[in-house]
């Protein structure tokens, strides 16, 4: 049965649909903004006059900070609900690129990068905000057209930001235009027509004989101000999936909460620290293990990329660079190919996550092995289509079996595990390049392979507890 015949929310009210179209802006002028700074940060915190030790440091800030609060925001985001968790996401990012402009000593950089490390995690709370928008069929093509349009933004912002640094005091007109996008950003999340969305359990209660008749386990889904806040605990995808923390459900003795903005912190951090126990103990570690070993995979493989294509094929960093621009402008591209690419899957997550996966360890592979650049374009050609996939595949696949109302925690935990690889690649990379320029891709392998093999074992468990689930169902 077609599932916008099952519940009014699925039947793509004008409201929702706007909302939907404005989150692809915001994601694309995020990484718009953010990526105008990113390459201008080794220069600007050198010409502070910090030492390259002092500029490591300083540099990894960032990362450990969104390394904890990844996952502490994106539950925060569950508890007081989508629309003001992101309001405050920009608002405090906007401040923090605002001082980074204003930013004339070491010291002053390092408090600027602090609100940005803590809470830039817009990103995360769009997507968790999608997939409480959309249903579980819908999921992967509007998570893959997010992705379409935030790659796109990455593209372009370094372009705008290299043309401003031209300019005397680049790095701070650059650093305030940033600012500026993240308030613009905010004022668009401000105006957005939540009520529109608010769909109350009651209504699709009303039409209970229809709910009962229809397949489809999301039926009775709601969305409140982009939470998923409702009276009544909502039937959601989590109920019927394996492996999963069911909202409305008790787990562990203890009930999902939704807690208003204005209730006190304690209440807030409450609710906030029970999300994150239920989701660390449930029976997840598999897959947050093959994000993580696909993560430090494919960082391995970029990692000493200019380097290696240098030492192999005697390139020039400009003709490397234009090899690099191809790849990511094919991996936005390939975001519009994750919706097609499930429908002929008939939405089974599980097995083209494993077949992506194959394929993403065997292109680092024939990359290690490439014995020329012809070769080096084709691996690069699949594999920033291969990748795109997987990373959808594995979001979505946390989202099912760890429930759409823990969303914001989950892709938050997803987060954390993509920052413990960003910590571990670099170290790898420096050890396996003492061996050879091939050794970080060499080691990709490893890891790929380790993935596949963890997925080969554990995908037919997944398919017994969901047939399982089904017969009692």
């Amino acid at each position: 049965m077609n599932i916008q015949k099952c519940s009014p929310l699925f039947q793509k009210p004008r409201g929702r649909t706007r909302i939907i179209q404005c989150i692809y802006v915001v994601g694309f002028m995020d990484l718009f903004g953010v990526s105008m700074i990113i390459p201008l940060l080794s220069h600007h915190v050198k010409a502070l006059g910090a030492s390259p030790t002092v500029a490591g440091i300083v540099g990894s800030t960032y990362g450990i900070l969104q390394l904890f609060s990844s996952t502490i925001v994106g539950s925060w985001s569950d508890v007081v609900g989508r629309r003001y968790s992101l309001l405050t996401c920009l608002l405090l990012s906007a401040l923090g690129y605002g001082l980074l402009g204003m930013s004339t000593s070491i010291a002053l950089f390092v408090l600027a990068r602090i609100p940005v490390g803590l809470f830039k995690h817009s990103l995360s709370i769009c997507r968790a905000l999608l997939s409480d928008l959309v249903s579980e069929s819908e999921r992967p093509l509007v998570m893959g057209h997010f992705n379409a349009a935030s790659s796109v933004g990455f593209i372009l912002g370094p372009v705008v930001g290299g043309y401003l640094t031209e300019h005397e005091g680049g790095f701070y007109t650059s650093s305030f235009t940033c600012a500026v996008i993240f308030l613009t950003n905010a004022g668009l999340v401000w105006m957005l027509p939540w009520s529109e969305t608010l769909i109350h359990r009651n209504d699709t209660n009303s039409s209970n004989d229809t709910s009962k008749g229809c397949n489809d386990k999301n039926c009775s889904k709601s969305v409140r101000n982009g939470s998923n806040a409702s009276t009544h605990p909502p039937v959601l995808a989590a109920d019927t999936d394996p492996g999963s923390i069911a909202p409305g459900k008790h787990v562990g003795g203890l009930r999902w909460r939704e807690v208003s903005l204005l209730q006190p912190a304690w209440r807030q951090l409450s609710s906030v620290g029970s999300k994150i126990h239920m989701v660390a103990s449930s029976d997840m570690w598999d897959l947050f293990l093959v994000r993580l070993l696909m993560a430090i995979a494919i960082m391995l493989y970029y990692s000493n990329f200019s380097l290696a294509m240098e030492e192999r094929f005697s390139l020039k960093p400009k003709v490397t660079g234009y090899l690099i621009s191809y790849s990511s402008t094919l991996g936005a591209l390939a975001g519009f190919l994750v919706g097609p690419v499930t429908q002929l899957y008939g939405n089974n997550m599980p097995a083209l996550l494993l077949h992506s996966t194959v394929l993403t360890g065997l292109l680092i592979f024939l990359y290690a092995a490439a014995p020329s650049v012809s070769q080096v374009l084709l691996t690069s050609t699949f594999f920033a289509i291969s990748t795109t996939i997987g990373r959808t595949c594995i979001t979505d696949l946390e989202l099912q079996r760890g429930g759409v109302q823990a969303s914001g925690t989950l892709i938050g935990a997803g987060q954390s595990v993509t920052a413990v690889g960003r910590v571990l690649a670099p170290l790898l990379s420096g050890l396996a390049q003492e061996f050879s320029p091939c050794g970080p891709p060499s080691l990709g392998v490893v890891l790929a392979l380790a993935a596949v093999c963890l997925l080969l074992i554990r995908i037919p468990k997944w398919d017994r507890r969901g047939m399982t689930i089904k017969a009692k169902l």
